[in-house]
């Protein structure tokens, strides 16, 4: 096979990655969103901390370079991937889960579902099994062939932004503030470490004293949680319902509770607070804004080739790798 008709395959799956429908694998693989489901159950049942964990993936792999998959290769001699950039490291885990996902469905589908779909449909998942709302996601990604730690570092934000910085970001990927306000809230559920606190609390913008936004008896409950000689890695729920996804995290935020600065800073902004107040008393419509905010930052892509992985851990063999782009010109 000569180099240039690869090439010219590699550019057919390409454009035919931005194509994403629903029910993608009905024909391909009819089970697929029920498998990783089922997956995602067992791991919520094991750790419930875990699929917070999953659910976050989807917004750590699409800001960098779209929604490709690129989180989930681990480092290689030549390739320094994302999972030890600054806003990943000791900070994002259960990536066993998307294995345990990918492994089920090679078992009945080999070579068909991507990994970057994978990460769609468990963060959609976390949602659904833990009391949010449920919705119909697009599918039809590719896997990329490489990441880069530097693209992750230079987009993803730290727990020591504000709201400002974020409505910046937010806004280069066409996301707008009432998203930001409603994807957040995917801090509904889950932990977050001392360490993304410890500044709020003892050092609150270099002045030696904590963050005057936190309320009096939780910011008593956090000195507890993260004395000043805690191990870092000590966690904390990110709001008082951290095993339910509904609207309590907005509602924390309004008393002054909220985990994070960059949580927090969203109800002392004005163009963010007007959202969060809507939020706190409105849950359907917190459900609403989410899914919507999930569904256009699953749509993030970047015209690059691309693969099915049949391990989300690292890339194709070359031969593997011409095989499924020929499997992909079929299929479109």
């Amino acid at each position: 096979m000569s180099l240039l008709f690869v090439l010219f395959l590699l550019h057919i799956t390409t454009v035919a990655a931005d194509q994403l429908r629903p029910a993608f694998y009905s024909e391909t693989c009819p089970k697929a969103e029920s498998i990783v489901r089922d997956v995602m159950k067992e791991a919520l049942i094991r750790e419930p901390r875990s699929v917070a964990s999953v659910m976050r993936f989807q917004f750590h792999d699409c800001l960098v370079n779209g929604c490709d998959a690129s989180l989930l290769l681990d480092d290689t001699p030549s390739m320094l991937g994302e999972k030890e950039a600054l806003s990943n490291i000791n900070s994002l885990r259960s990536f066993e889960v998307i294995d345990e996902a990918k492994e089920a469905l090679e078992k009945v589908c080999p070579g068909v579902v991507s990994c970057a779909d994978i990460i769609i449909m468990a963060a959609r998942d976390a949602v659904a099994l833990t009391g949010g709302p449920d919705w119909e996601v697009r599918l039809g990604r590719l896997d990329s062939l490489t990441a880069k730690q530097e693209d992750s570092n230079d987009i993803m934000p730290s727990p020591r932004s504000n709201a400002s910085l974020l409505i910046d970001l937010f806004d280069r990927f066409n996301l707008s503030v009432r998203d930001l306000v409603a994807l957040s809230g995917s801090h509904s559920i889950g932990q977050a470490r001392c360490f993304s606190i410890m500044f709020r609390l003892y050092n609150q913008s270099g002045a030696g004293r904590p963050d005057p936004s936190i309320e009096p008896k939780f910011r008593e409950k956090l000195y507890k949680l993260c004395p000043t000689t805690v191990d870092q890695n000590v966690t904390g729920d990110l709001d008082a319902t951290p095993r339910v996804f509904d609207n309590q995290y907005f509602k924390d935020l309004v008393a002054g509770r909220g985990f994070l600065n960059s949580d927090q800073t969203l109800f002392t902004l004005k163009q963010t607070r007007t959202f969060v107040k809507l939020f706190s008393k409105d849950q359907p419509e917190f459900f609403e804004a989410f899914v919507e905010g999930m569904l256009k930052m699953g749509d993030l892509q970047r015209d690059q080739p691309g693969e099915i992985r049949r391990n989300c851990r690292v890339v194709n063999s070359r031969h593997e790798h011409i095989l499924g782009v020929l499997r992909e010109k079929l299929i479109f």
